[in-house]
C-alpha cells in the first residue's frame, strides 16, 4: 500500500483519524494524503480569487490538524479540491494511484442513529478505492483476527483482496470467513473463490436474514479486531444506493471495518 488518503471533514477530532492512518501508514512504509473539498461557485462581478482564498484557508486548517499528529517517519501531504467529493476523489486517484482511504464513520454513539453520515457514504458509495472505516478515537494496534464476511463467494478478480492479503502477511493474522445465505441465495454464491480461501484459516456457514446479522450472531465467537466486507451493490451497504447515509439500525460496530470493492 504505497498512497492512503485521508479525506478531512469538519469534525473537531479529525486528527485521530489521521493519527491512526499514520500509524497504520508506517507499518507499511505508505505516504499520507490528507485532502479536503470544498466547492466555491464564482458568478459574474465576484472576486475572481475567491477560489484561491478559500484553498488557501482549507490548506492552513490541514496544516494545522497535521501539526496535531505524531507523523513519526510518514510523510504526509496536503490535496484539496473544488468541487463534488466523487469528482475529487476520482482526481486524486486518477494522479497519485491511492491504495487505500481511511475515513471515521459519522459517530461512535449509540443514541446517533447514523453509522455512516452524508460525506463518509459518499465516499463508501462513488469510489472502488479499498476503505477502512475507523472509530473515532481507536487507537492503532497490529490486528490479531480479521472476519470476512459476505454473502456470495463469487469475486470477479482475486486482486481485489490484495489490501486483506497485504494485512494478513504483514500482522500474521488469522482470517475467518463467514458465508451468509441470506433469502434468495444461488448454488452460485456457495462457490467461494480460491484466492480467498487461500488466505482464511476457518470457514462458517450461516442463514440469516441479512449479512449484518449473520456478523451480528456470530461476532462474539471469533471476537475479531477488524471486520472485512465487500461493496456490492444490493449487499453490504444497500441502503447507500436508495441515499448516501446508513442508519446503526442496518450496521454498526466498534472495530474497524475494511471495505472491499467486488467490481
Amino acid at each position: 500500500m504505497k498512497n492512503i488518503l485521508v479525506p478531512v471533514g469538519t469534525s473537531s477530532k479529525a486528527h485521530e483519524t489521521l493519527q491512526y492512518a499514520v500509524d497504520f501508514a508506517a507499518e507499511f512504509s505508505s505516504n499520507i494524503f490528507v485532502m479536503d473539498v470544498f466547492t466555491v461557485l464564482t458568478k459574474a462581478g465576484s472576486l475572481a480569487n475567491i477560489s484561491g482564498k478559500v484553498a488557501k484557508s482549507s490548506k492552513e486548517r490541514l496544516k494545522e490538524i497535521i501539526r496535531k499528529v505524531d507523523a513519526k517517519k510518514t510523510t504526509i501531504k496536503i490535496a484539496t479540491y473544488n468541487g463534488d467529493m466523487a469528482d475529487g476523489l476520482k482526481e486524486i486517484d486518477s494522479e497519485l494511484g491511492i491504495d487505500l482511504i481511511i475515513i471515521a464513520p459519522r459517530s461512535n454513539d449509540i443514541k446517533d442513529e447514523l453509522y455512516l453520515g452524508k460525506t463518509s457514504g459518499k465516499i463508501v458509495k462513488k469510489t472502488d478505492i479499498p476503505t477502512l472505516i475507523v472509530p473515532r478515537g481507536t487507537v492503532f494496534r497490529p490486528f490479531n483476527t480479521i472476519l470476512t464476511a459476505f454473502k456470495s463467494g463469487e469475486l470477479k478478480r482475486s486482486r481485489i483482496l490484495d489490501p486483506l492479503l497485504a494485512i494478513k502477511n504483514k500482522f500474521k493474522v488469522k482470517v475467518s470467513l463467514l458465508l451468509v445465505k441470506i433469502p434468495g441465495y444461488t448454488d452460485d454464491d456457495l462457490k467461494i473463490n480460491p484466492a480467498l480461501m487461500d488466505i482464511s484459516e476457518q470457514l462458517t456457514i450461516t442463514e440469516n436474514a441479512t449479512t449484518y446479522q449473520g456478523v451480528l450472531e456470530h461476532f462474539q465467537s471469533h471476537r475479531p479486531d477488524l471486520l472485512c466486507v465487500f461493496r456490492r451493490k444490493r449487499g453490504f451497504f444497500k441502503k447507500l444506493w436508495e441515499k448516501n447515509t446508513v442508519p446503526k439500525s442496518e450496521f454498526f460496530v466498534r472495530i474497524p471495518v475494511l471495505l472491499l470493492s467486488v467490481k
